[in-house]
């Protein structure tokens, strides 16, 4: 006999590509959002428009939680190969709900007798309401509604948000006749149940990391973006399409990623901001107008969205490979700043540091993201807007260019960032050149004036340094006397928190290091936090620990461990408490 499971549930909806898979768990966990639990949300597709298998896995907790568990209390299946992929990951007592239609599933195929089956008539219930078979979704989440017992408003609540007024009225329908169905049929037979609860006093929101990097951009005063499609990249351009003219933005898609980066560089020459995104494959092609940025000192923010492999990969799963890639990527040396947030707030706060970053000192300022963070759905509280501000550095404001001297657009200054002015702006004539230039921009091949002018260059790097010091380059989680510290950057995040937790529940104690800028690299900081530990463990998603590496060349010393994933997926909390289990 078991105990009922009260605000705590793992689910999966699954099925072929095409059929609504990652807006219904989308559906499903903002519709327990609002009940006043938290929640998390990460999807898993194939490279396939339709065909293939897909499937969104939808947590909810009374307690905090930031990743996917590794384990399914309810599955839902829109189709059987959905059923036998994931049988094995349900817990003892799971419960399955699938089209009756399906039902020919038999006691051999699905290899278990512990688990709970609830046939429900999707297909023929959206016959019936005279919908779109994707409906079926819609039927399978009211019924799973009525399995844990949950509130059906809520749920109709989120799809009125969620639709055209026409379109949710006949999902609010279809989502009734699952809930009737199964509250008839299965009352009481699942042990898990969602309650609302009383909230907090805070509003959060829940969105991606892409989401969440769109309205950094925005709220930084961003006013062009440029892209080329690439998945997991396109998200941030989709999004910020769709609010261009409300914000004053001019949102393009570029014939490639090389046009894409030179109009980027193009639009903040002419003073405004400006952004694109792309991934691995696509910011190979902007390598050689990133240098352009790097040599006329022209700021630019790029997010290079991970994705697993060289060429093209695994376009669509997740990878942490390209850390190395973003901080020398580009024939010749200049200065960036490579910012790697963990989370989805940390996207939208780290897309404003990148704008002020790369003003300030005229360079640019790279995001690295992965396919894991900017598509999961994270739910945090609702942004500060005024945390931040814009620091837009030495940009001229003025209409006319004050100083008797000729403006030279390049010139030589004690922290090695110039004033830049705006093409057009009155006795100022912006001159810049992508050869080695002087300080008025015309081109040089002068030894003496090129040492000068790369030295003027990585001047801008020690100042930044020293302007790091203020900044929250480094987050540490845990207790500062932990003997053992997990060392770990961008979206490993959410699961070595998780897997934190399974730890504190073996008495280990253990405290998380999030590094977060990555280049410069916050020695100082690092340093300081890994003196007061016994051994150190690297968690990373690529094969040869590339932030293994940042620390070595850093601080000259090894960590002890490393723990590494590169199939594509992210880790599990359960799956990586065991490795680290193993090693201390």
């Amino acid at each position: 006999m078991f105990s009922v499971i009260v605000n705590k549930i793992s689910m999966m909806i699954g099925g072929e590509a095409g059929a609504g898979i990652t807006r219904s768990g989308f559906l499903f966990a903002k519709a327990c959002l609002r009940g006043g639990l938290h929640v998390f949300g990460t999807n898993d597709y194939q490279s396939l428009i339709r065909g293939g298998h897909n499937f969104y896995i939808a947590r909810a907790d009374s307690e905090e939680i930031y990743s996917q568990a590794d384990t399914i209390d309810l599955l839902l299946a829109l189709n059987k190969e959905t059923i036998l992929l994931h049988k094995d990951e349900l817990v003892q007592n799971g419960g399955i709900v699938y089209d009756e239609e399906e039902s020919t599933l038999t006691e051999g195929e699905l290899g278990r007798k512990d688990l709970k089956l609830f046939t429900v008539p999707l297909t023929a219930t959206v016959k019936e309401l005279g919908g779109t078979p994707i409906m079926r979704n819609t039927v399978a989440l009211g019924a799973t509604t009525a399995l844990l017992t949950y509130d059906l408003d809520i749920l109709n609540e989120v799809m009125r948000d969620t639709f055209k007024p026409k379109v949710a009225e006949i999902n609010v329908k279809a989502a009734k006749k699952g809930y009737d169905y199964a509250r008839e049929k299965y009352a009481s037979e699942f042990d898990y149940r969602l309650e609302r609860t009383t909230p907090n006093g805070k509003r959060k929101i829940f969105l991606t990391g892409s989401e969440a990097v769109g309205l950094g951009c925005i709220r930084a005063g961003c006013k062009f973006y440029a892209g080329y499609p690439m998945t997991p990249a396109t998200p941030v351009h989709h999004f910020l399409a769709q609010l261009d003219r409300e914000y004053g933005m001019i949102v393009m898609q570029a014939e490639s990623e090389i046009a894409a980066i030179n109009m980027t560089a193009g639009a903040s020459f002419a003073g405004v901001r400006a952004m694109t995104a792309t991934s691995g494959g696509g910011f190979c092609l902007m390598s050689e107008g990133l240098g352009m940025t790097g040599m006329t000192e022209t700021p630019i923010v790029v997010m290079v969205a991970q994705r697993h492999g060289p060429s093209t990969g695994l376009p669509t799963y997740s990878c942490q490979a390209d850390l190395r890639f973003t901080i020398h990527a580009s024939q010749g040396e200049f200065p960036r700043i490579v910012i790697a947030p963990g989370d989805v707030e940390e996207c939208f706060y780290k897309t404003m540091d990148a704008f002020n970053l790369a003003e300030k000192f005229q360079i640019p300022a790279i995001l690295l993201t992965d396919k894991y963070l900017a598509e999961s759905h994270g739910a945090p509280e609702f942004f500060d807007q005024d945390r931040i501000g814009i620091n837009r550095g030495r940009l001229m404001t003025n209409d006319e260019y004050a100083d008797e001297e000729e403006y030279k657009r390049h010139k030589l200054t004690e922290d090695g960032v110039s004033p830049r002015a705006v093409p057009g702006m009155k006795g100022a004539i912006v001159r810049t050149n992508a050869d080695e230039h002087n300080e008025s921009g015309y081109t040089t091949e002068d030894s003496e004036l090129t040492t000068r002018m790369a030295d003027k260059r990585f001047k801008k790097l020690d100042t930044l340094v020293r302007n790091l010091e203020s900044y929250e380059t480094t987050k540490l989680y845990g207790s500062d006397e932990a003997e053992v510290t997990i060392i770990g950057w961008g979206s490993t995040k959410g699961p070595i928190r998780e897997a934190m937790k399974l730890l504190g529940k073996e008495r280990q104690n253990v405290n998380y290091l999030q590094i977060m800028y990555l280049n410069p690299f916050p020695a100082a900081k690092v340093r300081r936090i890994l003196k007061s530990t016994t051994k150190t463990i690297v968690v990373e998603n690529n094969k040869t620990s590339q932030l293994s590496s940042l620390i070595r060349e850093h601080l000259l010393t090894a960590v002890d461990h490393k723990i590494l994933k590169y199939d594509g997926r992210p880790f599990n909390p359960g799956e990586l408490s065991r490795r680290i289990m193993e090693v201390l």
